[in-house]
């Protein structure tokens, strides 16, 4: 079976050891970059990264501004690694699209198992799925919304937030199950982070909006035909 590739990013050599090490011990191919510069001159240049884990605190380039930058292009999946735990950081990371987020400092072997975890939920990102209802098409594979075949221009975090709605159609999602499924599988924020998040996704889906109905108490459905 070929080995999945890993970058990681970190300027803290021995942070990058430590994570090589154990990564390999694992079965994965790890490529390492120093700085968030190179880190994207090997991400564009391999295009075939399976996963980046991704320091946030660097010189010159930051680890938030290396998402943005791979974000543009591509929905590889991102654990950020940051020596603080501040919820602001944590929602900014979440909203840029980042799959997890670890605080240092952190078990490798916990980090081995979040990476397991986070390639087997993302597996299925790159096929070109279609989903469709009443007059939306979410189109996964080239990361697009119509609306009666006008495109809407939504945020990272919006789409996913979409897409799993309408993955669930009819159905009845609490926020904590929403919290667990879009933003990571472990992530306890405060609830108010998908109360915004839907009254943005609404604004800009414009009359098509109320097709994402509120269950007070509870949570959310998406409705349809």
């Amino acid at each position: 079976m070929e080995q999945l590739k890993v970058l990681v990013v970190d300027d803290e050599s021995r942070m990058r050891k430590l994570v090589r090490d154990f990564l390999t011990r694992s079965g994965y191919l790890v490529i390492e970059a120093g700085e968030g510069r190179k880190a994207l001159d090997i991400f564009f240049g391999q295009k075939d990264i399976a996963l980046v884990i991704l320091d946030v605190m660097m010189p010159e380039m930051d680890g938030w501004q290396v998402c943005r930058e791979i974000r543009a292009y591509s929905r590889v999946p991102i654990i950020m690694l940051t020596a603080k735990s501040d919820e602001r950081d944590e929602l900014l990371g979440f909203e840029l699209g980042v799959d997890e987020y670890i605080t240092k400092p952190f078990s490798p072997r916990v980090l081995v198992a979040r990476t397991e975890a986070v390639l087997r939920r993302t597996a299925q990102v790159g096929r070109n799925d279609t989903l469709q209802s009443g007059g939306i098409v979410l189109d996964k594979g080239a990361h697009e919304v119509t609306i009666d075949g006008r495109v809407i221009d939504l945020s990272y975090k919006e789409f996913e937030l979409l897409a799993y709605f309408m993955e669930n159609k009819g159905v009845a999602l609490s926020r904590e199950k929403i919290l667990n499924n879009v933003w990571n599988y472990d992530y306890f924020g405060d609830a108010r982070t998908i109360d915004t998040h839907v009254k943005k996704l609404r604004s800009k889906m414009g009359e098509k909006g109320d097709i994402i109905q509120t269950i007070w108490g509870m949570g959310y459905k998406f409705g349809g035909e």
